[in-house]
């Protein structure tokens, strides 16, 4: 059985790794056991763009990340550890904290963050 305090523990590491972009985003959702950030850009459907997000599961913390599902290059680099923690092709699971991953998590954030705001992205839809 997954450890409470651990799974609390991950979910405010990964939240820290997107509040930065917090100022710069939309929060669409921030309670204890799930936040998510849109961006401003809104489609056809009259949605908004899902940038990326972090919630509480039964047996995991999930990080999604749209930009890796937009941008599959960005997986090019990615280690095999944090490669493992992959669940369908823009979520990460963690059932406990892992600083060296959460510290490739947040580069990888930061450069997916960079494509995902280029007008040049947009400007296909």
């Amino acid at each position: 059985m997954p450890d409470k305090a651990d799974f609390e523990t991950t979910f405010k590491r990964l939240k820290a790794i997107l509040e930065p972009y917090a100022s710069k985003l939309v929060v669409s959702a921030d309670t204890s056991q799930n936040y998510m950030l849109d961006l401003n850009h809104v489609m056809k459907n009259k949605h908004r763009v899902f940038f990326a997000g972090v919630r509480v599961g039964k047996a995991y913390v999930s990080f999604h990340l749209m930009p890796v599902y937009a941008f599959s290059k960005l997986l090019d680099d990615m280690s095999p550890d944090l490669k493992k923690r992959m669940q369908g092709k823009s979520c990460f699971n963690f059932s406990s904290p892992d600083e060296k991953l959460f510290k490739e998590l947040a580069k990888l954030t930061k450069q997916g963050y960079a494509k995902f705001t280029d007008k040049k992205f947009f400007s296909q839809f």
